[in-house]
């Protein structure tokens, strides 16, 4: 969620060399990455217009824009923190002995209070699915990942979003008969604790499962391996995220038309969801029970497919690819783009404060006055973090879980 902006990175073991990837030149300053802050920014701000801003259902460019940011904006997010796991832990080489054991416990510390955050704001009981939890879970899924290299690090995302969302659609249909399911709910404390179901909702059964999450970050890790102040490297990603867009929606367009009676299956599962626009739109709704088979075929960003997972990632790559060719090369337009960025550079406080502000206020759905609560929230959000980073380089929730870490140092 916040960045590491320490520069010291100690250097492995002559036992381990063959096995890291091979060391690329630190940029030239030690402070924040730009560009990364610039796309998590327009994370940050998508989630909003996805919880506050017009239902996309009322069509027209507004519509269309609003369900662009839905479930792709949250991919954003999640791929940005795998580059962030990979910050704490060391870029471009992972630390090793002491300081990597040193930051292992840092993430554990924050993924802790992440997941005790993301339940504390869904005890609000906002209609905000709140992503905190599940993302604090899935840094623990994959913290042990994080000396693996660029191209493994990219070959595992790769395997797990073919793999995962088949294992989740499994248990999810097994999990319907409540059998096992309630067996695993009446004995995890964590669901006793939070009045949820645990353990079982942030891995299978909530809105963001760390099965089919889990890649994005994996592919965020990837990508944090990579020498991005080079030209190459980002137009490589950029060119990736396009392949993988066109893979994962056009490839959904192509299954549903081809395979017999999967449109018609899919909207009878949704009860008359539009399954026409299955193949890259949340209109399509979700199954009301007994999802068929068919749904694995389906793209719409919340649908936890891997047709789904490879679209989302390849948007979440071509926008970082975008604003890291922005702040390289456009200074002018990366000095108007500051006010976005520095919501990037607050993404937890104004998350969270977001999540606080609908409970006060709600969620509008009216298209007008939704507009007007968007606008609201967006002007709110950037002027105070602007006037916030110009005298702080975090936001307050960040300090306070940067001091959480402290403990760490003490870590033999």
């Amino acid at each position: 969620m916040t960045q590491d902006t320490s520069s010291g990175t100690p250097p492995a073991p002559a036992a381990e060399t063959d096995r890291l990837p091979t060391p690329v030149p630190p940029p030239a300053s030690t402070g924040r990455l730009v560009g990364v802050d610039l796309a998590r920014g327009l994370a940050v701000l998508g989630m909003y217009a996805a919880h506050v801003g017009p239902d996309p259902a009322a069509g027209g460019p507004i519509g269309f824009v609003m369900e662009l940011a839905r479930g792709r904006s949250s991919a954003l997010f999640a791929l940005l923190a795998g580059f962030t796991l990979v910050l704490i832990t060391g870029r471009p080489l992972p630390r090793t002995g002491r300081a990597g054991r040193q930051a292992v416990v840092r993430m554990v510390i924050r993924a802790a209070l992440l997941i005790v955050l993301g339940f504390a704001l869904t005890a609000l009981d906002t209609e905000v699915d709140v992503i905190l939890a599940f993302y604090g879970l899935a840094f623990l899924a994959v913290l042990p990942l994080y000396r693996l290299r660029a191209r493994t690090l990219a070959a595992v995302a790769a395997a797990s979003a073919l793999v995962l969302p088949q294992v989740l659609y499994v248990l999810r249909r097994s999990s319907d008969n409540g059998d096992w399911s309630d067996a695993v709910i009446g004995r995890d404390p964590l669901a006793r604790l939070s009045g949820t179901d645990g353990l079982l909702e942030l891995l299978v059964t909530g809105e963001y499962p760390v099965l089919t999450w889990a890649p994005f970050m994996i592919a965020g890790m990837a990508v944090a391996r990579l020498d991005l102040t080079r030209a190459d490297i980002r137009s490589r990603l950029a060119r990736t995220g396009g392949a993988l867009a066109v893979l994962g929606y056009g490839g959904s367009w192509l299954a549903l038309r081809l395979v017999p009676h999967a449109r018609a299956n899919v909207a009878a599962a949704t009860d008359g969801g539009s399954a026409a626009s299955a193949w890259w739109s949340d209109t399509v709704g979700y199954p009301v029970e007994d999802t068929p088979a068919d749904w694995l075929l389906v793209a719409a960003p919340h649908s936890q497919t891997t047709f789904s997972i490879l679209g989302n990632t390849g948007v979440a790559l071509a926008v970082l690819a975008l604003c890291l060719t922005v702040a390289c090369r456009m200074p002018r337009l990366t000095r108007l783009a500051r006010p976005v960025t520095a919501v990037g550079m607050i993404a937890l406080t104004a998350y969270v404060l977001h999540v606080f502000a609908v409970h006060v206020v709600g969620m509008e759905e009216e298209t007008g006055p939704a507009l007007l609560a968007l606008a609201c929230f967006t002007v709110g959000a950037t002027v105070s973090a602007v006037l916030w980073t110009r005298r702080f380089r975090r936001g307050p929730l960040e300090y306070l879980l940067h001091a959480s870490t402290l403990p760490a140092r003490h870590m033999r």
